[in-house]
């Protein structure tokens, strides 16, 4: 069975401030391009379809339009996220199983079972099902949206979260009893995966880190959650997010899996770059002429400039600065008398950050570690 695996679109997210729904466009396309060029069969979601809890209408309409259209030349499987209200992602699950679009939220909830298609859910459980192709070849999925007690309205116990994980994925491993091909779908953090910028504190000072053993030995292990493209051990892969979100992810590559899968497990497996979306590079200049010089250069691309400087800049020189349509950001360093003063036009600052500083303003001494995951557990239930 072909399949491809991608994950993390956060539909509607802003590079600091600018919006992004063009570029979001373009990639789609791309990867309804590469679905039907190579006649994948399932394409998996692993997550984060949008950026917040509420996405904008017109993040919704780029959704809806994007499953429609993988529909028509493959069957699409997807699951929450922890930036996904998975009550409002599945909203129209009903509605999107006519066009063999799966949606599973944490209610974990049973794909409805039909025989129409180029591949379809011949079997299905609460957190698996099997799909089967054209040619009789059969895949079982163990689905595992973003794994959290509340939203799977659990009882805070004293089960630390390995063993609710490993609970978890025995759960919807339980119905394999005919050992098919696999594959595990999930969107988790698992230890040793390298996080940029942009991904959300939730692994708590480790408490939400995720042990790669515990994970099954599945054929393949399609994840989602962290944003570079990564494999972990033999079978863990993140495919990453499809845009480019922070600027630490400059010149990264963005890519889509495609792999076959059959009893002899993965094969033909390959990332397949995406090409549409837009670069983001660092420049640094030591005055305001230079970093506009050095913009014009990359008229394609965003751009985070910092300058290196001897004195502030003028109101002119700032005015013609932002004139560059394509500067995101703008940093300005002072020496002046071997102290350097930091003027940053946007600064995006973690949440342990922002509480560490608001904590040392309000009390004038640092937040314990304890405080510190107290105030990231809340922040992540919210």
């Amino acid at each position: 069975m072909k399949i491809l695996h991608t994950s993390d679109w956060h539909i509607g997210k802003k590079l600091m401030g600018r919006e992004r729904y063009d570029e979001f466009r373009a990639v789609f396309d791309e990867i309804y391009a590469v679905c039907r060029d190579n006649r994948v069969e399932l394409c998996l979601v692993a997550g984060d379809i949008y950026d917040t809890y509420t996405p904008s209408a017109e993040a919704e309409e780029i959704f809806y339009e994007t499953v429609e259209k993988l529909s028509s030349v493959c069957t699409v499987l997807i699951i929450s996220g922890n930036h996904d209200d998975y009550v409002r992602l599945t909203a129209g699950r009903a509605l999107a199983e006519k066009l063999n679009v799966y949606i599973v939220g944490n209610n974990l909830s049973e794909i409805k079972c039909g025989h129409s298609g180029i591949c379809y859910p011949v079997r299905s459980g609460r957190g698996w099902a099997v799909f089967e192709n054209r040619a009789g070849e059969q895949v079982y999925v163990n689905i595992l949206p973003y794994p959290n007690e509340a939203r799977f309205r659990e009882e805070k116990t004293d089960e630390s979260f390995p063993d609710r994980m490993k609970r978890w994925i025995s759960a919807g491993e339980e119905a394999n009893t005919d050992g098919l091909p696999s594959i595990f779908l999930s969107h988790i953090f698992v230890a040793g995966g390298k996080a940029g910028d942009t991904e959300r504190e939730i692994d708590l000072g480790g408490a939400r880190l995720v042990p790669a053993e515990l994970l099954p030995e599945k054929s393949y292990c399609a994840l989602g959650h962290l944003h570079k493209r990564q494999k972990i051990g033999k079978n863990i892969f993140y495919s990453g997010a499809i845009l480019r979100f922070s600027f630490d992810e400059s010149n990264a590559e963005k890519s889509v899996n495609l792999f076959d899968i059959g009893a002899d497990g993965v094969e033909n497996f390959m990332q397949v770059p995406l090409k549409s979306i837009k670069n983001l590079i660092r420049l640094e200049a030591v005055s305001a002429e230079e970093g506009i010089a050095l913009i014009k250069r990359y008229p394609s691309d965003y751009v985070e400039l910092t300058l290196n400087l001897t004195q502030p800049l003028t109101h002119g020189q700032t005015v013609e600065l932002h004139k560059c349509e394509n500067l995101i950001s703008l940093r300005a360093m002072v020496e002046q008398d071997n102290e350097i003063e930091i003027s940053e036009t946007r600064k995006n600052k973690s949440a342990s950050e922002l509480f560490d500083g608001y904590y040392k303003l309000r009390f004038n001494c640092e937040p314990d570690e304890k405080l510190r995951q107290l105030f990231l557990e809340l922040t992540e239930e919210a």
